[in-house]
Order: structure tokens, then sequence, then C-alpha cells
């Protein structure tokens, strides 16, 4: 993952942290706000390949909106092993830095700029990067393919 941000110019600072249960953990180990950690997810094309799509840690993927984007009626979230087969990482590690193929990137217009932290490839570790920065290196698509994450309704 670092050998391709230098390559790619891109200033990354990976820390280590204790494992987390949730995103919202996983926040507040490293001292920022939700949103500010950035999914890597995989998505598997009808065509077969695979892209990523980046979402802000307080949104959900809007299917709706992507399928729209890319004018296909079929995307998928591919089974963990997938997952691994087309990037060499381990769900909840993936990142599109140093992925073992080069897969296209989507990133959610929610993304705000400056210092995020998105997934490092290991487990226990997490990058600090700045967003419009990694967005240049990776060329990726800026597109609305988020929704607000749905409120948790309270049990009666």
């Amino acid at each position: 993952m670092q050998q391709d941000a230098a390559k790619r110019g891109l200033d990354v600072h990976v820390v280590s942290r204790p494992p987390a249960r949730s995103l919202a953990e996983a926040a507040g180990l490293l001292g920022v706000e939700p949103r500010e950690i950035i999914k890597s997810l995989v998505v598997k094309h009808k065509d077969g390949s695979f892209f990523f799509a980046l979402i802000p840690g307080d949104r959900v993927i809007s299917w709706p909106k992507l399928r729209s984007l890319l004018g296909v009626n079929k995307l998928s979230m591919p089974h963990s092993d997938v997952a691994f087969a087309a990037t060499g990482y381990e769900r909840g590690t993936i990142t599109p830095l140093g992925s073992s193929t080069p897969w296209p990137v989507y990133a959610d217009l929610g993304m705000e700029p400056g210092r995020i932290c998105i997934g490092a490839g290991a487990h226990g570790h997490s990058a600090f990067v700045d967003s419009t920065a990694l967005i240049a290196a990776l060329d990726a698509t800026v597109a609305d393919i988020s929704d607000p994450e749905p409120e948790s309704r309270p049990s009666s």
C-alpha cells in the first residue's frame, strides 16, 4: 500500500490501532468523526470486473445512483473471498492503494476535502491521507453515489 502511494506521489501516514467492532468505535479510537473514515468497498460489475467505491463512514452506498452512473441494472458486493482475490486485501483492510489489480475508483461527492482515514491493507492499521490528493492520485471519478446512513429505529 505504501509503495503504491509513494509511486503516486501521495503522502500517507499509517497508524496502528486496537481492534474495533464498528466504524464508530474505530473513529473514536482514531480521534476522528465517522464521516472522516472512508470505506473502500469492492463492487462487482455485471461484466465480471470490479471497482472501488469510496464512501464516507456516515453514509451508505446508493445502489440506484451507482447503477444509473454506470448505466447498468446489476451490481453486487462480492463475497469476502472474491473481494480478497480481486484486491489482495481482506475485508476491513481494503484500500485501492496497492490493490493486486488497479480497478477503477469512484469516490462519493460527499467526501469532504482534507484529512481522511482509509484502510491500510492490514488489520489493526489505518492510513491518513488528504482526500483531494487521493482522488487525484487514483484518477477517481467523483459522483453522488451514497445516501445518509439510515437511522436506527428504537425497539419498542
